[in-house]
Protein backbone atom coordinates (compact mmCIF):
# COMPACT_ATOMS: atom_id res chain seq x y z
CA UNK A 1 0.00 0.00 0.00
CA UNK A 2 1.09 3.30 -0.88
CA UNK A 3 1.48 6.59 1.14
CA UNK A 4 -1.46 9.06 -0.03
CA UNK A 5 0.13 12.31 -1.21
CA UNK A 6 -0.65 15.33 0.60
CA UNK A 7 0.75 19.40 -0.31
CA UNK A 8 3.52 20.64 2.41
CA UNK A 9 3.84 23.92 1.26
CA UNK A 10 7.50 24.70 2.77
CA UNK A 11 8.63 27.44 0.00
CA UNK A 12 5.90 26.30 -2.41
CA UNK A 13 5.35 29.05 -4.78
CA UNK A 14 1.82 30.50 -5.73
CA UNK A 15 0.76 28.27 -2.31
CA UNK A 16 -2.88 29.33 -2.80
CA UNK A 17 -3.29 27.91 -6.27
CA UNK A 18 -0.99 24.60 -5.43
CA UNK A 19 -3.65 24.15 -2.46
CA UNK A 20 -6.68 24.54 -4.90
CA UNK A 21 -5.11 21.48 -6.97
CA UNK A 22 -4.59 19.40 -4.04
CA UNK A 23 -7.83 20.31 -2.61
CA UNK A 24 -10.05 19.40 -5.97
CA UNK A 25 -8.74 15.97 -5.18
CA UNK A 26 -11.36 15.97 -1.83
CA UNK A 27 -9.66 14.96 1.31
CA UNK A 28 -6.24 15.48 1.25
CA UNK A 29 -3.55 16.67 3.64
CA UNK A 30 -2.15 20.31 3.33
CA UNK A 31 0.95 20.63 5.81
CA UNK A 32 2.07 24.25 6.94
CA UNK A 33 3.96 26.13 9.47
CA UNK A 34 3.53 29.64 11.19
CA UNK A 35 7.19 30.39 9.33
CA UNK A 36 6.42 28.85 6.25
CA UNK A 37 6.98 32.44 5.02
CA UNK A 38 3.04 33.92 3.55
CA UNK A 39 1.74 30.34 3.66
CA UNK A 40 -0.53 30.83 6.70
CA UNK A 41 -2.06 33.89 5.59
CA UNK A 42 -2.80 33.14 2.45
CA UNK A 43 -4.13 29.30 3.13
CA UNK A 44 -7.06 30.56 5.00
CA UNK A 45 -9.59 31.47 2.18
CA UNK A 46 -8.64 27.91 0.54
CA UNK A 47 -9.73 26.23 3.52
CA UNK A 48 -12.57 28.00 4.06
CA UNK A 49 -13.46 26.93 0.23
CA UNK A 50 -12.29 23.17 0.97
CA UNK A 51 -14.46 21.47 4.10
CA UNK A 52 -13.09 18.41 3.08
CA UNK A 53 -9.51 19.46 3.15
CA UNK A 54 -7.45 18.33 6.27
CA UNK A 55 -5.42 21.00 7.86
CA UNK A 56 -2.30 20.25 9.59
CA UNK A 57 -0.15 23.40 10.93
CA UNK A 58 2.63 23.33 13.61
CA UNK A 59 3.62 25.68 16.76
CA UNK A 60 7.29 26.06 18.18
CA UNK A 61 9.14 28.00 14.82
CA UNK A 62 8.17 31.39 14.05
CA UNK A 63 8.68 34.52 11.57
CA UNK A 64 10.68 37.67 12.88
CA UNK A 65 7.39 39.25 12.57
CA UNK A 66 5.76 37.09 15.00
CA UNK A 67 8.40 37.42 16.68
CA UNK A 68 7.98 41.05 17.49
CA UNK A 69 4.35 40.70 18.43
CA UNK A 70 5.18 37.87 20.84
CA UNK A 71 7.64 40.67 22.41
CA UNK A 72 4.92 43.11 22.45
CA UNK A 73 2.53 40.78 23.98
CA UNK A 74 4.81 39.31 26.65
CA UNK A 75 5.27 36.27 25.73
CA UNK A 76 8.81 35.82 24.81
CA UNK A 77 12.34 38.28 25.98
CA UNK A 78 14.07 39.48 23.01
CA UNK A 79 16.32 37.44 23.32
CA UNK A 80 14.28 34.43 23.32
CA UNK A 81 12.58 35.95 19.84
CA UNK A 82 15.97 36.10 18.41
CA UNK A 83 16.56 32.43 18.54
CA UNK A 84 12.96 31.98 16.42
CA UNK A 85 12.16 29.10 18.17
CA UNK A 86 9.73 28.61 21.38
CA UNK A 87 8.49 25.58 23.11
CA UNK A 88 7.31 27.80 26.58
CA UNK A 89 3.48 26.74 27.07
CA UNK A 90 2.41 29.87 27.05
CA UNK A 91 3.50 30.96 23.78
CA UNK A 92 2.61 27.50 22.73
CA UNK A 93 -0.93 28.86 23.53
CA UNK A 94 -0.80 32.19 21.99
CA UNK A 95 0.50 30.92 18.61
CA UNK A 96 -2.03 28.38 18.29
CA UNK A 97 -4.59 30.69 18.94
CA UNK A 98 -3.14 33.26 16.46
CA UNK A 99 -2.95 30.13 13.62
CA UNK A 100 -6.52 29.12 14.20
CA UNK A 101 -7.67 32.65 13.66
CA UNK A 102 -5.81 32.63 10.30
CA UNK A 103 -6.76 29.53 8.94
CA UNK A 104 -9.85 29.33 10.34
CA UNK A 105 -9.34 25.58 11.61
CA UNK A 106 -6.83 22.97 12.32
CA UNK A 107 -7.74 19.39 12.22
CA UNK A 108 -3.48 18.83 13.46
CA UNK A 109 -1.56 21.08 15.17
CA UNK A 110 2.54 19.49 15.17
CA UNK A 111 4.78 20.48 18.10
CA UNK A 112 7.51 21.64 15.59
CA UNK A 113 11.15 20.37 15.91
CA UNK A 114 11.40 20.29 19.84
CA UNK A 115 14.82 18.89 19.69
CA UNK A 116 15.62 22.68 18.88
CA UNK A 117 14.65 23.55 22.15
CA UNK A 118 17.94 22.04 23.30
CA UNK A 119 16.75 20.28 26.44
CA UNK A 120 17.89 17.02 27.05
CA UNK A 121 16.60 14.05 29.22
CA UNK A 122 13.96 14.71 31.64
CA UNK A 123 13.86 18.26 30.74
CA UNK A 124 13.01 18.12 27.16
CA UNK A 125 10.28 15.61 28.36
CA UNK A 126 8.92 17.70 30.46
CA UNK A 127 8.57 20.79 28.25
CA UNK A 128 6.76 18.52 25.86
CA UNK A 129 4.39 17.44 28.15
CA UNK A 130 3.90 20.94 29.15
CA UNK A 131 3.44 21.43 25.83
CA UNK A 132 1.31 18.73 25.05
CA UNK A 133 -1.19 19.98 27.82
CA UNK A 134 -1.98 23.29 26.40
CA UNK A 135 -2.85 21.18 22.84
CA UNK A 136 -4.91 18.52 24.81
CA UNK A 137 -6.93 22.05 25.94
CA UNK A 138 -7.86 23.07 22.39
CA UNK A 139 -8.54 19.17 21.26
CA UNK A 140 -10.71 18.86 24.21
CA UNK A 141 -12.47 22.24 23.70
CA UNK A 142 -12.79 20.96 20.25
CA UNK A 143 -10.75 23.78 18.84
CA UNK A 144 -8.85 21.47 17.02
CA UNK A 145 -8.53 17.85 16.21
CA UNK A 146 -5.49 16.68 17.87
CA UNK A 147 -1.57 16.96 18.47
CA UNK A 148 1.48 15.42 17.01
CA UNK A 149 5.37 15.71 16.91
CA UNK A 150 6.89 17.16 13.40
CA UNK A 151 10.56 16.30 13.93
CA UNK A 152 13.60 16.95 11.89
CA UNK A 153 16.19 14.23 14.07
CA UNK A 154 14.13 13.98 17.09
CA UNK A 155 14.03 9.92 16.54
CA UNK A 156 16.93 9.41 14.72
CA UNK A 157 18.70 10.86 17.49
CA UNK A 158 16.89 9.43 20.40
CA UNK A 159 15.91 13.09 21.77
CA UNK A 160 12.46 10.44 21.81
CA UNK A 161 10.18 7.76 20.84
CA UNK A 162 6.99 7.28 19.96
CA UNK A 163 5.73 5.18 23.14
CA UNK A 164 7.26 8.03 25.47
CA UNK A 165 5.13 10.43 22.97
CA UNK A 166 2.25 8.30 24.39
CA UNK A 167 3.45 7.90 27.72
CA UNK A 168 4.47 11.80 27.73
CA UNK A 169 0.85 12.37 26.23
CA UNK A 170 -1.46 10.02 28.91
CA UNK A 171 -0.01 12.40 31.48
CA UNK A 172 -0.79 15.41 29.70
CA UNK A 173 -4.45 14.33 29.30
CA UNK A 174 -4.54 13.12 32.90
CA UNK A 175 -5.54 9.85 31.39
CA UNK A 176 -5.33 7.25 28.79
CA UNK A 177 -8.30 9.79 26.13
CA UNK A 178 -5.49 11.45 24.95
CA UNK A 179 -5.26 13.55 21.28
CA UNK A 180 -2.12 12.74 20.54
CA UNK A 181 -2.77 11.62 16.31
CA UNK A 182 0.49 11.82 14.94
CA UNK A 183 4.32 12.15 14.21
CA UNK A 184 5.89 13.72 11.10
CA UNK A 185 9.64 12.50 9.98
CA UNK A 186 11.77 12.95 7.01
CA UNK A 187 11.69 9.96 4.54
CA UNK A 188 13.86 9.87 1.43
CA UNK A 189 16.61 8.49 -0.05
CA UNK A 190 19.04 10.98 1.86
CA UNK A 191 16.74 10.03 5.10
CA UNK A 192 16.61 6.84 4.83
CA UNK A 193 16.71 5.02 8.06
CA UNK A 194 12.97 5.40 8.29
CA UNK A 195 12.13 3.26 5.02
CA UNK A 196 14.88 0.23 5.66
CA UNK A 197 13.46 -0.06 10.37
CA UNK A 198 9.89 0.28 8.11
CA UNK A 199 10.96 -2.72 6.09
CA UNK A 200 11.98 -4.62 9.32
CA UNK A 201 8.96 -4.06 11.37
CA UNK A 202 10.69 -2.02 13.75
CA UNK A 203 11.07 2.08 14.40
CA UNK A 204 8.73 4.80 14.73
CA UNK A 205 6.78 4.33 11.63
CA UNK A 206 5.93 0.64 12.90
CA UNK A 207 5.02 1.85 16.12
CA UNK A 208 3.09 4.59 15.11
CA UNK A 209 1.10 2.49 13.26
CA UNK A 210 0.21 -0.08 15.96
CA UNK A 211 -0.36 3.08 18.21
CA UNK A 212 -3.26 3.80 15.67
CA UNK A 213 -1.14 7.17 15.11
CA UNK A 214 -1.21 8.88 11.60
CA UNK A 215 2.41 9.36 9.73
CA UNK A 216 3.31 11.33 7.52
CA UNK A 217 7.25 12.07 5.42
CA UNK A 218 8.02 15.16 4.70
CA UNK A 219 11.03 16.10 2.61
CA UNK A 220 10.56 13.24 -0.08
CA UNK A 221 13.05 14.59 -2.44
CA UNK A 222 15.21 16.53 0.43
CA UNK A 223 14.24 19.80 -0.29
CA UNK A 224 14.48 19.71 -4.16
CA UNK A 225 18.10 18.75 -3.79
CA UNK A 226 17.45 14.76 -4.41
CA UNK A 227 16.90 14.45 -7.76
CA UNK A 228 20.50 16.11 -8.90
CA UNK A 229 21.94 13.44 -6.81
CA UNK A 230 20.32 10.37 -8.23
CA UNK A 231 21.89 8.73 -11.20
CA UNK A 232 19.79 7.73 -14.40
CA UNK A 233 20.65 4.11 -13.63
CA UNK A 234 19.68 4.27 -9.74
CA UNK A 235 16.19 5.89 -10.99
CA UNK A 236 15.62 2.85 -13.90
CA UNK A 237 16.91 0.64 -11.50
CA UNK A 238 13.67 2.25 -9.04
CA UNK A 239 11.48 1.98 -11.62
CA UNK A 240 12.11 1.14 -15.29
CA UNK A 241 11.46 4.67 -17.05
CA UNK A 242 11.07 7.20 -14.26
CA UNK A 243 12.93 10.32 -13.89
CA UNK A 244 15.21 10.65 -10.77
CA UNK A 245 12.40 13.11 -8.91
CA UNK A 246 9.83 10.67 -9.83
CA UNK A 247 12.12 7.57 -8.73
CA UNK A 248 12.72 9.35 -5.38
CA UNK A 249 9.34 10.37 -4.59
CA UNK A 250 8.04 6.75 -5.35
CA UNK A 251 10.63 5.14 -3.24
CA UNK A 252 9.43 7.43 -0.30
CA UNK A 253 5.74 6.90 -0.87
CA UNK A 254 6.09 3.11 -1.01
CA UNK A 255 7.48 3.07 2.82
CA UNK A 256 5.80 0.78 5.08
CA UNK A 257 3.23 2.34 7.77
CA UNK A 258 3.82 5.44 5.97
CA UNK A 259 0.43 7.52 5.62
CA UNK A 260 1.32 10.32 4.21
CA UNK A 261 3.98 11.62 2.32
CA UNK A 262 4.32 15.80 1.96
CA UNK A 263 5.14 17.02 -1.72
CA UNK A 264 5.91 20.82 -1.85
CA UNK A 265 4.30 21.21 -5.31
CA UNK A 266 3.92 24.51 -6.78
CA UNK A 267 1.90 23.57 -10.17
CA UNK A 268 -0.87 21.31 -11.27
CA UNK A 269 1.35 19.68 -13.56
CA UNK A 270 3.78 18.57 -10.65
CA UNK A 271 0.86 17.63 -8.33
CA UNK A 272 -0.60 15.25 -11.07
CA UNK A 273 2.48 13.80 -11.84
CA UNK A 274 3.29 13.00 -8.45
CA UNK A 275 0.05 11.40 -8.39
CA UNK A 276 0.64 9.01 -10.79
CA UNK A 277 3.85 8.38 -10.33
CA UNK A 278 3.30 6.84 -6.71
CA UNK A 279 -0.33 4.73 -7.78
CA UNK A 280 1.59 1.92 -8.13
CA UNK A 281 4.23 1.34 -5.02
CA UNK A 282 7.29 -0.85 -5.15
CA UNK A 283 6.62 -4.09 -3.41
CA UNK A 284 8.86 -4.22 -0.60
CA UNK A 285 11.27 -6.38 -1.90
CA UNK A 286 12.60 -4.07 -4.39
CA UNK A 287 12.73 -1.50 -2.01
CA UNK A 288 14.60 -3.27 -0.07
CA UNK A 289 16.96 -3.68 -2.76
CA UNK A 290 16.75 -0.44 -3.33
CA UNK A 291 18.06 0.76 0.25
CA UNK A 292 20.75 -1.81 -0.08
CA UNK A 293 21.90 -0.37 -2.91
CA UNK A 294 21.95 2.95 -1.24
CA UNK A 295 23.87 1.19 2.05
CA UNK A 296 26.28 0.22 -0.12
CA UNK A 297 26.97 3.46 -2.33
Amino acid sequence: MTASLGLGTYRVRAVEQAARTACADGTVWIDTAPNYSDAHRLLGPVIASHPRAMVATKTGFFTRSEGEDAVRDGLLTSGQAAGGHSLHPAFTRWQTNRSLAVLGRADLVFVHNPERAHLDGADLRERMRDVFAVLEEFATAGRIGGYGVATWSGFQHGAFTVPELLGLAKEAAGSGEHHLRAIQQPVSLVMARPIALALDGRGPLVQARAAGLISFGSAPLHGGELPALVTPELAEFIRPGASPATACLLAAASCPSLDVVLLSASTAQHWNAAKEAIASPLDPGQLRKVTDVLAQG
